[in-house]
């Protein structure tokens, strides 16, 4: 598993990370499967919600009832979180007492003293940045979120969050994958008037803004065709991508999920890939994308068989 250390922290990150959205109706021995499928294949970086399960902070507290980790085990891994979703609504709520009360609510679900990284999850568009700045203040000097980032933001709305937050923000998590990758393609098309294409949907060249200001991204829903209207792989409606994608697998002698993992890790903004699965083979399967070395070559046929202009 490719790692590198994550800008503006002392993160060793592997290049995939395991989400845990879906582990709510999972048994203790189902989720200890998952996770050690995880961990061996180099994943010791783990990623969460507030919102994610039925209740409030559920899937966090099966995930530490699950493991039960000794501080050595706690250690070893890099805990994720995110706050901001009011699931009443819904609405998005970055107030201070919103975000304190989250990662309080967090911090005991998870029975750990602290976060490793704080999402805000999704754009608030009330935000008031100064209240921000006061909870990650309050959070920090505490000792209780070591780090801090954002989900779906905009360059414009990170730059409002960083005219008042004292801490860097390290991640901005994007839904990306070969068929939902506006972000990526609409550079490439950039200033060709007849091409839908070529509309900026993202602010202004989110993935360069990151880059920029060394902000991982990570790659959420790598494998879904659009905003949760059902995977690519394997789907007739994709059936040149397929054709692509399964020709390298065999190539690289690796599963269909490894490339379409290898498409996003071989992007030079050194993104993570967020999985979503809860099959142990499955996380197996794409973790090895990571080590996939697609040329650029086959990364733009990937590309163009998706659908995508190449002018």
């Amino acid at each position: 598993m490719k790692q590198f250390t994550m800008p503006h922290t002392e993160i060793t990150a592997p290049q995939v990370v395991l989400g845990l959205m879906r582990i709510a109706e999972k048994s203790d021995e189902e989720i200890r499967t998952l996770v050690g499928a995880a961990r061996d294949a180099g994943i010791d970086f783990m990623d969460h919600a507030d919102v994610y399960g039925g209740q409030l902070h559920e899937c966090e507290r099966r995930f530490a009832q699950a493991l039960k980790l000794s501080p050595a085990e706690r250690d070893e891994l890099t805990i994720q979180t995110k706050a901001g979703i009011v699931p009443d609504g819904p609405y998005f709520d970055f107030s201070y007492e919103h975000i304190i009360e989250s990662v309080e609510g967090s911090l005991k679900a998870l029975d750990t003293d602290r976060i490793d990284i704080l999402l805000l999850h999704r754009p608030d568009a009330l935000v008031e940045p100064e209240e921000v700045a006061r909870a990650f203040d309050e959070l920090h000097t505490a000792g209780k979120v070591l780090h801090f980032g954002v989900s779906n933001h905009t360059p414009r709305q990170i730059d409002l969050l960083k005219k008042h937050v004292n801490q860097p923000i390290v991640a901005n998590q994007l839904q990306l994958s070969i068929t939902h990758s506006t972000i990526v393609a609409q550079g490439v098309a950039m200033n060709m008037q007849a091409e839908s294409q070529s509309v900026t949907l993202d602010g202004g060249g989110i993935v360069d803004y990151c880059r920029l200001n060394d902000i991982t991204i990570q790659a959420w829903s790598p494998f879904q065709a659009g905003f949760f209207d059902g995977v690519f792989l394997g789907n007739d409606d994709y059936a040149e991508l397929n054709a692509v994608i399964d020709r390298l697998a065999a190539q690289y002698d690796v599963a269909p999920e490894a490339i379409a993992t290898a498409w996003i890790t071989r992007h030079p903004a050194q993104m993570q890939v967020v999985l979503g699965t809860t099959t142990p083979q499955r996380v197996t399967d794409s973790a090895a994308g990571a080590d996939v070395p697609l040329t650029r070559a086959e990364w733009y046929e990937l590309f163009r068989a998706a659908g995508w202009k190449v002018p």
